[in-house]
């Protein structure tokens, strides 16, 4: 086995930390965050709850099937999972953090060693680095989308309703 690297990443996001949470959840979205995925499914558990496995295929930069194994889940707060791929081992968290104007700091962090240096002639490291930073940047993207959508909905003035004078009774 080789050496453990690390790589870390952060967006600052408008939405709370709930929303940002809802969104990073809905696996169903995550294809719009990244352009590596082939399939995306559930394999064994409940989605979210420690244990369960969210299988994932790849078809960028090579064809590769990976298998987050969930260690830890705090919905809103936090994150985790381990993965297993090509003789490489990593694990990966994610905290959603309040921000004190608002908004949610969305930071994740990842340690990993394995067998394989290169993918597709760049370092394993390079290969996730550049796909966290465009899948959290793309993910951000949404995110601030949807809370502009709310925060415009709930700045809609209410319906007006207009009472008659009373009259008064002599």
């Amino acid at each position: 086995m080789g050496r453990f690297e690390r790589f870390e990443y952060s967006v600052v996001t408008s939405a709370t930390p709930q929303m940002a949470w809802e969104i990073f959840s809905d696996w169903t979205l995550w294809p719009q965050f990244s352009d590596h995925y082939d399939t995306i499914r559930w394999t064994k558990g409940e989605p979210w709850h420690e244990g369960s496995r969210l299988t994932i295929t790849s078809r960028l930069p090579i064809p590769v099937k990976l298998d987050h194994v969930i260690t830890c889940c705090v919905p809103g707060e936090k994150v985790a999972w381990i993965d297993h791929a090509l003789g490489t081992s990593l694990e990966q968290w994610v905290f959603f953090e309040p921000q004190p104007e608002g908004g949610t700091l969305v930071r994740t962090w990842a340690e990993f060693t394995g067998l394989m240096p290169l993918i597709a002639g760049r370092t394993i490291k390079e290969v996730l680095t550049e796909f966290t930073r465009t899948w959290y940047t793309r993910y951000a993207e949404t995110c601030n989308r949807t809370a502009a959508k709310v925060h415009v909905f709930k700045k809609q003035p209410e319906t007006l309703r207009i009472e008659r004078p009373r009259q008064d009774s002599a």
